[in-house]
């Protein structure tokens, strides 16, 4: 016998969310996997293993990575903090947040460009102290991605915090463990699933971030040449069999990534009891 939900609508819910599916997300990266039938396995593996784009897989994903670890840490801090302590023009910093989503990209990636450059004034301390160069490196690339995925990670961790039940520290403190012990044993493991969703979001609009990035990248090949860029340089090249190929490889690297990331959430959020 059939058992009827509870919520009505089911059918057509699933139906339009199917539709949805298939409409925006399947049906373009089926024509992907079309599309690179066209190409021989021969030219696959000469096209993915040229030197050029395997610098530009090596700058994509590995600033991805930085920047994804760096921002982790940093919107962890920003939401504890958020979360846990009041003081005066806490909801202007609360709407600053998510200043990177209203911001086009593309002003994003002049303005620390315009700054970050060596003549800018940030570069030019950071050239004339340091001696580093963040503009035109791939520490550009990491600084921009940084801007642009903190927010994912603070609008992932601020509601688990804010849902964390005190009376464990509480009782914790009361059984004499200091506020290390706490952290380290209770608040950590209870939200660290939550931080690894951020970083696997903020991964992932790293990976494919292009706006922000070609104006302080300098876009120079083996050096600072991101995969976005270079997909469209080979369309305008009229290359569409290596674009396929190029963004067919980026599309799975990406997949396992996100892939071992979310069985690693989810193994974490089963052994602290969440699921």
């Amino acid at each position: 016998m059939r058992q009827s939900t509870i919520m009505p609508g089911f059918n057509q819910t699933l139906g339009f969310t199917l539709f949805y599916l298939a409409l925006v997300v399947l049906i373009p990266l089926s024509t992907l996997f079309v599309m690179s039938f066209k190409l021989s396995l021969a030219s696959y593996l000469d096209t993915i293993t040229n030197a050029r784009v395997l610098a530009s897989f090596r700058v994509s994903f590995g600033t991805a990575l930085i920047a994804a670890a760096i921002a982790s840490a940093f919107g962890f801090v920003i939401a504890w903090v958020l979360v846990r302590y009041p003081f005066p023009g806490k909801k202007l910093l609360d709407a600053l947040i998510d200043l990177p989503f209203a911001l086009p990209t593309a002003v994003a990636g002049i303005v620390m460009a315009t700054i970050f450059q060596p003549s800018g004034f940030i570069g030019t301390v950071l050239q004339d102290a340091l001696g580093v160069q963040v503009a035109y490196r791939p520490l550009g690339i990491v600084v921009a991605l940084i801007f642009i995925s903190i927010p994912f990670v603070v609008r992932t961790v601020e509601p688990v915090l804010e849902e964390f039940d005190a009376s464990m520290e509480e009782a914790a403190s009361s059984l004499g463990a200091t506020r290390w012990q706490v952290f380290g044993k209770i608040i950590l493991p209870n939200i660290f699933p939550s931080v690894l969703t951020g970083f696997a979001l903020a991964f992932a609009r790293g990976v494919g971030e292009y706006g922000s990035v070609i104006f302080i990248a300098g876009n120079l090949p083996y050096v600072s040449e991101i995969i976005p860029l270079l997909i469209i340089t080979k369309l305008e090249q009229y290359e569409i069999e290596a674009a396929t190929a190029i963004a067919l490889t980026m599309l799975m690297i990406s997949f396992v990534l996100l892939l071992a990331i979310n069985l690693l959430n989810r193994w974490m959020r089963q052994r602290s009891g969440q699921l």
